[in-house]
């Protein structure tokens, strides 16, 4: 769930989106940004920033959304918009597979519990690779995959929220104390437009971000234009078995929260293939969605209870790994 990079002017038109997509950016813009700020999701309906007026930015209606559970009562921890998980960002980590060593470079406020997947690990990442993290927030998958290309390698990230640009760029510093490298880097942009050359990565990640674009097409396209000949892609996502009911979808707490502007599965793997990538494979993975049923995650609570009698989060929703590559050497 990093705050990622919105903007160009197509919507996501699957399964009945209906946001204004202009809309959809700044209202994520400025979630993420307070959360780059806090270094919790907790922190959304604290004094001064509430889901009201995330719901006004998204649709340009007062009261659009419904409102959330009330303030955060912690400075720490996960958790969705209503405050709070019982589980801290690092055994989030390792739950949904990131292993101590590999945490073992990130700086301590990269790690704002963000993540639904493993990104790093699972793109087999090589010594010399160049690697590109779409919507790199404060920084975790960078630092993660930076010892793994080494100094022969170069990672740069990616994100539309100028926090947490700014928050990443601060933990430059600490990273390359810990590691003795200095081969990272963050840039402003939107995942729509990446500032990345054509042609010129190896790799692709992406962790949690995809869901939040109202123009996933496009993305998809960009992730196809800047890999080179048989670079690959390695994407952790939260995807869809099938659509929400439009109450949900039109949640601005579960928009923010990863949940809401996820695709159908088959979605993500038509938007790849037409972008021109191939080999592309999708796994669903329970692991996150089980977490957060587990750890009692205030956001799956406050979705769950919008669902369909005797349906469950996870008969709708997914943590996926995505996989593909583009054609060539």
């Amino acid at each position: 769930m990093q705050a990622q990079s919105h903007g160009g002017s197509g919507t996501n038109t699957t399964h009945g989106e209906s946001q204004d997509p202009n809309r959809v950016r700044e209202a994520v813009r400025a979630g993420y940004g307070r959360i780059a700020s806090a270094g919790t999701l907790g922190v959304l309906t604290e004094a001064g920033f509430s889901v009201e007026k995330l719901a006004e930015a998204m649709t340009g209606k007062t009261g659009a959304a419904s409102s959330c559970c009330g303030p955060s009562t912690s400075a720490g921890g996960g958790g969705g918009c209503c405050g709070p998980t019982s589980f801290s960002p690092e055994q989030l980590a390792s739950a949904i597979g990131y292993a101590s060593d590999e945490l073992g470079a990130v700086p301590e406020s990269a790690n704002m519990g963000l993540s639904c997947g493993n990104p790093s690990a699972l793109a087999s990442l090589k010594p010399g690779e160049v690697v590109l993290d779409l919507g790199a927030g404060g920084g975790f998958d960078c630092f993660v995959a930076g010892p793994k290309v080494g100094a022969r390698g170069r990672v740069i990230g990616v994100d539309m929220t100028p926090e947490m640009l700014a928050k990443a760029r601060g933990n430059v510093a600490a990273y390359a104390a810990q590691t003795g490298l200095n081969n990272v880097e963050f840039r402003l942009g939107e995942i729509e437009h990446l500032p990345v050359a054509d042609a010129s990565v190896d790799v692709v990640i992406s962790n949690c971000v995809l869901n939040l674009s109202p123009d996933k097409a496009q993305v998809w396209r960009e992730i196809a234009r800047v890999l080179r000949p048989g670079g690959r892609v390695a994407v952790s996502d939260l995807a869809l078995f099938r659509p929400l009911p439009e109450t949900i979808r039109q949640d601005a707490a579960a928009l923010v929260g990863c949940i809401s502007g996820a695709a159908l599965l088959d979605e993500i793997k038509d938007s790849a293939e037409r972008a021109g990538l191939c080999d592309v494979q999708i796994t669903p993975k329970q692991a996150y969605i089980d977490a957060l049923t587990t750890w009692d995650d205030p956001l799956a609570k406050r979705v769950s209870a919008g669902l369909p009698s005797g349906t469950t989060l996870s008969d709708f929703v997914t943590s996926a790994d995505v996989t593909a590559r583009k054609a060539g050497v």
